[in-house]
């Protein structure tokens, strides 16, 4: 799913993320599905609030064990751990938020950019 860079882009990705988990089978117990659509919409944050283009693109795959969602942008940097700001203007807290919740979390470099990868335990 291709998502314009907007302050939406989060909702949107979670509105997609959940029909996708709902109809999974086996199903997905509620705590997992959860934790996936937290890494989702820090993922897209992340890409929105970071990344210099104007989409992103998000691919969400079912695995027997983990749900693997990944976050592809236009920033070749990494994702870089920041001091949490407990103000609540800077952030801080999605990418810890996200290595927490997954299993494996992996970049890579992608022509134009970065795919961010995060395998979450079903």
């Amino acid at each position: 799913m291709v998502l314009r860079n907007r302050s939406d882009a989060a909702a949107k990705a979670r509105q997609v993320t959940r029909r996708f988990v709902r109809r999974l089978a086996p199903p997905v117990d509620d705590r997992a599905a959860q934790d996936v659509d937290l890494v989702v919409t820090e993922l897209v944050t992340n890409a929105v609030r970071h990344a210099r283009g104007t989409t992103c693109v998000l691919s969400l795959d079912a695995r027997p064990d983990a749900v693997e969602v990944t976050v592809l942008d236009s920033d070749p940097e990494p994702p870089r751990p920041r001091q949490p700001d407990f103000s609540g203007r800077l952030g801080g807290f999605g990418w810890p938020m996200i290595r927490r919740l997954a299993r494996k979390v992996t970049m890579v470099l992608v022509p134009n950019g970065k795919a961010v990868c995060a395998l979450v335990p079903r």
